[in-house]
């Protein structure tokens, strides 16, 4: 089977296109800075910590998009490594800005079984953060999900397939296509 985006593109059904992501993320950002705003005076900005590379699209439409003044950092942890099947997570990049104490949110592009997230929010824990809340652009739909780890803001729901585009990749090609495309069963 070829790796080629064409290819993939050619043999793939779009699910959602600009307008609908952008919907979604503007709806997220909108519960994001409610969420935010309810939670009395903690003294700081939020720190958005954006999941790298795929994150990164999403993260910054979403912080475009919410009032609430944040500050930025990244990180990156992956277990894919342009495959299209995850095996052990390798950390890339941690942030730099302490965590204790502070409220985090974490950008992703998208929560699947959970195994990544699980390991960043453990590291949040283990930081000291006082509070960590999960931002998707998109959940995949099924009932392999690490138990305990959810998102608490999520754009789109997507089907239990494999996807790519707006920030997630097919053999690392895709990222920046301006909308979600599913692989056809």
């Amino acid at each position: 089977m070829s790796h080629d985006l064409k290819d993939a593109l050619a043999r793939s059904d779009q699910l959602f296109d600009r307008d609908a992501l952008e919907a979604g993320i503007g709806r997220i950002a909108a519960e994001i800075d409610q969420a935010y705003a309810d939670d009395g005076d903690h003294g700081d900005r939020p720190l958005l910590l954006t999941v790298m590379h795929g994150g990164l699209p999403f993260a910054a439409q979403l912080a475009m998009a919410m009032k609430t003044d944040l500050q930025f950092d990244y990180l990156h942890a992956t277990r894919y490594r342009g495959a299209t099947e995850g095996s052990g997570l390798e950390w890339r990049h941690r942030p730099a800005t302490p965590l204790k104490g502070r409220r985090v949110l974490v950008a992703d592009d998208i929560l699947d079984e959970g195994h990544t997230l699980r390991a960043i929010l453990d590291w949040c824990r283990e930081q000291g953060a006082a509070e960590t809340r999960v931002a998707v652009l998109a959940l995949k739909v099924h009932d392999r999900r690490v138990l305990g780890v959810t998102a608490d803001h999520v754009a789109v729901e997507v089907p239990d397939r494999y996807v790519y585009g707006y920030g997630m990749d097919y053999y690392e090609q895709g990222r920046n296509l301006p909308g979600i495309y599913a692989i056809k069963d």
